[in-house]
């Protein structure tokens, strides 16, 4: 009896996760059609899928273009985890006012869209490039700074910093620790599953960076993956094929690290938010 009244929500949950899905399932069927079949709404797998990725590669520069946003991910999740964790450890376990007050200002920073501040933060990497080229326009760092840390993942980080035994930072300052001793030795293996969910967030956060490297990558060398598709897809007379080939092709990295890390995910999420 049970099973037949939940017989509607299975059928609605199976509706919705099929309408979710099949975009991802048409974008790989059309990936193995020609240009002129994905015009034509066709949905089933062709035979061009290595047609398709040959003529992306002889194209553009595909390897460049993923080397381009596996550097700009990899560093900024790596830098963010370390500066984040930090920032929402100290907010958590060292309180204080003035520190509550700082990290209402960060909450409030969350309410300003990126495109407002985009003007002014292109200005003063360009007035950079005149004295320090190395981190002006048109260079990997000048896609990292702004980007490396957020006050969301603060915030994250500091919810989750509520759920860490405090018991085990005087256990480490009676051995002797010290304060970047407790958090690296003690803090750090402890909330693997919070830097799991971190990274995941940040790395595909990263790699589907559209407006910013849009603005100041100005070479085609150093053009992201998500640059070199939108560049396919502007062209006089696009072909679709191509352009679902690159989307799968630039959807693997994510997946990968996702399925890989999902479990570290979900367990870092719930306690975030315990």
């Amino acid at each position: 009896m049970k099973s037949l009244k939940r017989t509607p929500i299975y059928l609605f949950l199976t509706l919705a996760a099929g309408i979710s899905i099949f975009p991802f399932l048409w974008i790989l069927s059309s990936a193995t059609n020609k240009s002129i079949d994905v015009s034509n709404g066709r949905l089933l797998p062709g035979s061009s899928l290595l047609d398709n990725f040959r003529n992306l590669t002889e194209q553009v520069e595909l390897g460049q273009a993923l080397w381009n946003s596996a550097k700009i991910s990899v560093t900024t999740t790596l830098l963010a985890l370390l500066i984040a964790s930090l920032a929402g450890y100290g907010f958590e376990i060292y309180r204080s006012k003035a520190k509550d007050i700082v990290f209402n200002i960060l909450l409030v920073s969350m309410m300003i869209p990126f495109a407002a501040i985009m003007v002014p933060l292109f200005q003063m990497f360009a007035g950079i490039s005149g004295f320090l080229p190395a981190i002006g326009i048109n260079t990997i760092a000048s896609v990292i700074l702004p980007t490396f840390t957020t006050a969301f993942l603060i915030f994250y980080f500091r919810q989750s910093s509520k759920m860490f035994p405090k018991d085990m930072l005087e256990a480490g300052r009676v051995d002797g620790l010290s304060e970047l001793g407790l958090f690296f030795r003690i803090y750090v293996p402890t909330m693997k599953t919070s830097y799991a969910a971190g990274a995941i967030i940040t790395f595909m956060s990263s790699w589907n960076n559209y407006l910013w490297p849009l603005v100041v990558l100005q070479t085609p060398d150093k053009r992201t993956i998500p640059l070199l598709i939108s560049n396919l897809g502007s062209s006089y007379s696009p072909d679709y094929g191509i352009i679902m080939m690159a989307i799968v092709v630039s959807t693997l990295p994510t997946a990968l690290v996702f399925f890989l890390m999902q479990k570290h995910f979900v367990a870092g999420m719930v306690g975030s938010v315990k």
